[in-house]
Order: C-alpha cells, then structure tokens, then sequence
C-alpha cells in the first residue's frame, strides 16, 4: 500500500508532534502530498510541507486555503488533528478563559478548518475530511483527571463530524472520525501518575502507538472507505467497555 495516496494532496492540521505527526508521516510515505499545518514547526513534525495556521483565527484558516490552492487547483483533503486539554480542573473551578481556549482550538477551530476546506472539496467534485475525536467524547472520563470541558469538546466534534456527513456527503465529501483512547504521545507522557490508572482500565493492558490510530485516519481517507459517512472508529483498546 506504499502508493495508495499518490496523486493525492492531504492537509493535516495538528502536525507539529503526537497524533499529527505520525499521520502526516504515513501518509506522505503512501504518497500524499502532505501540507503539515499548525501555528509552528517543531523538531516532532512529522513530513510535509509546513504551512502556518492559528485555527482559532478563521482569517489564518482562509489564508492558509488560499496558499494550499495558490499552488495547484487539485483538491486537498483533510484531517484535524489539533487540539488541547484543560489541566485537571474541577468543573466548579473551571475559569471561563479555560473554556474558551479549549473550544477555540477543539471546536471552533474544527469546524473553521472544515468550512473552508470542505468548501473547496464540494466546489471540486468532493474528497475527504476527517476529524480526532476522543473515546472521552462518548464514555465519560473523569477519574483520575477531570476534564468536563475537553469531554465536551471532543463530544461536539463527534456530533459537528455527523452533522457535516449529512450536509456534504451526498455531494461527494465524506466526513468521518476517529476516536482514540489513551495514546502514547509527548502530553500523555508528562501525567506519569495517571498511567497506572489508564492502563488498567484498558483490556489490552497498554496504550496505543500513534502509528495505530494514523493507520485508523488512513482507512478513512482511503477508496477503501468509501461507503464511510459520518463513521466515527472507537481505537481505545477496550477502555470504554469497562
């Protein structure tokens, strides 16, 4: 499946490390053309051509839709992978800037990206988009972090995934999801005294490896996803069944 994206150009926000950088590699070693954007490049960005974006700006995201189109009118699918998490703040705490600046990235930024993306997919015959949910968007997960604003979030980009499935894919977008569990990546690695707890709340007994839930976002880009519409994959190692 080494060329199974040649030919195609693939956006992905959130490059700069995690989830985003292993997707940006696989899929530029399958053959995309990947633009990897995000506020700034990092020494953990995965491949592709860095493209500067601040996604809660909506006039950054129409810039950088310019830019990508500036250089070929070929369609340019996408994936968002950008997003933050409040630091394990009691709901009745929880500052109103917190709020903010979470849904500003997780949310709002979303949907900016697939508005301005996905406009150009239907005006070119359609493509794909794919967004990083969260299994904390459908199983609570509130012990031992608590994190009511980030579950809500990523709630809302599960139910904005369908949405946007509903309204595009009859006019050739697909919209799909995934939503990983717990995920070995740099932010995860700094809470080392929630680990034990994680890990024995997931059956397979680990975390996931980035490489995994990038092989999940490639299914959905894939022609081999093609009758995947507002499809959102569950990839948390049994966590949620608990």
């Amino acid at each position: 499946m080494q060329n199974r994206f040649r030919g195609r150009r693939i956006a992905v926000v959130g490059a700069a490390g995690g989830i985003g950088a292993a997707v940006a590699d696989a899929l530029s070693r399958e053959g995309a053309q990947v633009y990897a954007l995000d506020l700034r490049p990092a020494e953990a960005m995965g491949a592709g051509e860095f493209v500067p974006v601040d996604i809660t700006s909506e006039a950054s995201v129409a810039e950088a839709v310019t830019a990508l189109y500036a250089r070929s009118p070929e369609p340019v699918d996408l994936v968002n992978s950008a997003g933050i998490v409040e630091n394990d703040v009691a709901a009745e705490d929880m500052p109103m800037e917190t709020f903010d600046r979470v849904m500003a990235v997780n949310l709002r930024g979303v949907f900016a990206t697939c508005k301005h993306f996905g406009r150009e997919l239907l005006a070119r015959g359609g493509g794909a988009i794919v967004n990083i949910a969260s299994m904390s968007g459908n199983h609570v997960v509130n012990e031992p972090q608590r994190q009511s604003v980030y579950n809500s979030s990523k709630a809302a980009v599960s139910a904005l995934t369908r949405s946007l499935a509903v309204e595009w894919g009859g006019r050739g977008v697909r919209v799909n999801a995934v939503s990983p569990g717990y995920v070995d990546t740099p932010l995860n690695a700094l809470k080392r005294h929630m680990h034990d707890h994680w890990i024995e709340g997931t059956v397979v007994g680990r975390f996931a490896r980035v490489e995994e839930i990038a092989a999940a976002v490639g299914y959905l880009l894939s022609d081999e996803a093609a009758y995947c519409c507002g499809t959102e994959l569950l990839i948390d190692g049994g966590f949620s069944l608990r």
